[in-house]
C-alpha cells in the first residue's frame, strides 16, 4: 500500500523520506488539491461557491466606525453587517459588541453551558499536514484502541458523570475504519446521552452509517478556508483535497446526522477571512437545511512539533473575543464552543458572553483518561497527544466554576423517546 510507510512514523524507508522532501520542496509533485481522488462523492452543491463569492470579496479594510455603528444598530445581522463586526475597524468597539452579543446569548440560550468531552480512539494517520502532531511523518507513539479499550475509557469519562463524548481518530482508513468508528458509537451509546464525531470526512452513505450506530453530530475543521494556503499546508493525503472536506458537514446532513460544527484553525492564514467563511458555511448550509442544529468552534492555533515550519499568524484574546462575538451576532441559534486550547480565564469570560460549549477533563492522547481522571502512573500503551492544552479543569471544577458565575452547566438537554 502507498500509505504504508506514512503511518509507521518511527521506521521511515528511505523512500518515505524521499517522498517526504520532494513533497515539501516541489509543488509538481503532488496532487492536486481541488480534484477528487477515487472514492470521494460528490454533491454540486451551490454552498462552496456562495461562500466563497462572498470571502473573495470581502476587503475588511474598507469598514468604518460608521459601518460597525450601523451593524449594532440593526436588529437582525446581514452579512455586511458580519464583514463589519469581524474589521479592525470594529476592534475599539468590542465593548459593545460584547454586550449586544451577551443579549442575543441570553435569548436563545439563557444562562446555560453545555458540558462535553472528547475521546480520542486512535491516532494515526495518513496526511502530511505540516501544523498537526498526528501528520504521518512525524515521530510520536502512535495507537489504536481495541473494544476493549475504547469501551474502559467511556466508562471512566461516565464515571466521572459526563454524559457527552465526542470521538476523535487520526485521518486513516486503513487503521480507523468507518465500521471501527461505527462499533466505537455503539458502545459510547451504552454510557452518553449524546455522541459527536470528529473523523476524517467521508460519503453521504458512510455518515448514514454512523448515525444508525448512534453518532448525532458531526464536526469537520476546514482549518483553513485559503485554497491557496490550504494547498502549502496540506502535502499528501485525502485531506489534501480541498472541496471534499468543505461538503462534508452537507455530507453528514444529507446522511440523517442532526447537527454539524465548523471551524477553521484561527492562525493558520488571514484569521479575519478564515472567521468569515467559517460564520458563512454555517449560515448557508442552515438555511439550505433549516432542520440542522449548527454548532461553530473558535480554535487557535496551538503549539505542536513543527511550529517552527508554518510561521503562525498571531490571533490575540481580543480578536478571538470579537470573532466569537460576531459569530454570536450574525447566527443567534448556533452554539459556540471554546476548547480547551484556551486558558480558564478566557474560557470563563467568553461563557458569560457569547459562548455556549466548553470542553472538560479533556485529553488529546489515546487511552489516558484513567491516568488522568485517577492519578494512575502512565503506562507505555498509551499514545501521544495532538496538540497542546491550555485548561485541564476536571468536570466537577469545570461544574463549579460555572455555577460560581452564576450560569447553570447543563451536561444534557437531549432524550430518545
Amino acid at each position: 500500500m502507498e500509505n504504508q510507510f506514512l503511518i509507521d512514523s518511527d521506521k521511515l524507508s528511505p523512500a518515505a523520506l524521499e517522498k517526504k522532501h520532494r513533497l515539501e520542496n516541489d509543488r509538481s509533485y503532488r496532487t492536486n488539491h481541488m480534484e477528487y481522488m477515487e472514492g470521494m462523492e460528490i454533491i454540486n452543491s451551490d454552498v462552496c461557491e456562495n461562500v466563497m463569492t462572498q470571502v473573495k470579496s470581502f476587503d475588511y479594510g474598507k469598514y468604518s466606525a460608521k459601518d460597525v455603528k450601523a451593524a449594532l444598530e440593526h436588529e437582525s445581522c446581514t452579512i455586511e453587517d458580519f464583514k463589519a463586526l469581524l474589521s479592525p475597524a470594529a476592534e475599539p468597539f468590542l465593548e459593545q459588541i460584547a454586550q449586544k452579543a451577551r443579549l442575543e446569548t441570553g435569548k436563545h440560550f439563557g444562562n446555560t453551558v453545555y458540558l462535553f468531552t472528547p475521546l480520542y480512539i486512535a491516532n494515526y494517520c495518513e496526511n502530511y499536514c505540516v501544523y498537526c502532531g498526528f501528520n504521518c511523518y512525524n515521530k510520536i507513539n502512535r495507537m489504536k484502541l481495541n473494544y476493549e479499550q475504547i469501551e474502559h475509557e467511556m466508562k471512566v469519562i461516565a464515571e466521572s458523570g459526563m454524559e457527552e463524548v465526542l470521538i476523535l481518530t487520526g485521518e486513516s482508513r486503513s487503521m480507523s475504519s468507518v465500521e471501527y468508528i461505527g462499533e466505537a458509537c455503539k458502545l459510547a451509546r451504552k454510557y452518553f446521552r449524546m455522541v459527536g464525531l470528529e473523523i476524517y470526512p467521508v460519503n453521504t452513505d458512510e455518515y448514514r452509517y454512523l448515525h444508525e450506530c448512534g453518532a448525532d453530530y458531526v464536526t469537520v475543521f476546514q482549518e483553513t478556508y485559503d485554497t491557496i494556503k490550504y494547498e502549502t499546508l496540506h502535502l499528501a493525503g485525502h485531506k489534501r483535497v480541498w472541496p471534499y472536506r468543505f461538503d462534508a458537514q452537507e455530507r453528514a446532513l444529507m446522511g440523517g446526522m442532526r447537527g454539524v460544527a465548523f471551524s477553521a484553525l484561527l492562525g493558520l492564514s488571514d484569521f479575519r477571512k478564515d472567521a468569515l467563511a467559517t460564520g458563512l458555511h454555517a449560515y448557508f448550509l442552515q438555511r439550505k437545511y433549516p432542520h440542522a442544529e449548527i454548532s461553530l468552534s473558535c480554535p487557535r492555533l496551538r503549539p505542536i512539533i513543527n511550529n517552527d515550519k508554518i510561521s503562525p499568524l498571531d490571533v490575540h484574546e481580543t480578536q478571538l473575543c470579537q470573532i466569537i462575538c460576531a459569530y454570536r451576532i450574525f447566527m443567534p441559534f448556533a452554539g459556540i464552543t471554546v476548547s480547551s486550547r484556551e486558558s480558564a480565564q478566557f474560557r470563563n469570560g467568553i461563557v458569560k458572553i457569547a459562548a455556549t460549549k466548553v470542553s472538560a477533563g479533556v485529553s488529546t492522547g489515546i487511552g489516558d483518561h484513567e491516568t488522568k481522571y485517577s492519578g494512575k502512573q502512565k503506562n507505555s500503551l498509551q499514545g501521544d497527544e495532538q496538540f497542546e492544552i491550555d485548561d485541564s479543569r476536571s468536570l466537577n471544577k469545570m461544574y463549579s466554576d460555572i455555577s460560581g458565575e452564576g450560569l447553570q452547566p447543563v451536561l444534557n438537554d437531549y432524550l430518545y423517546v
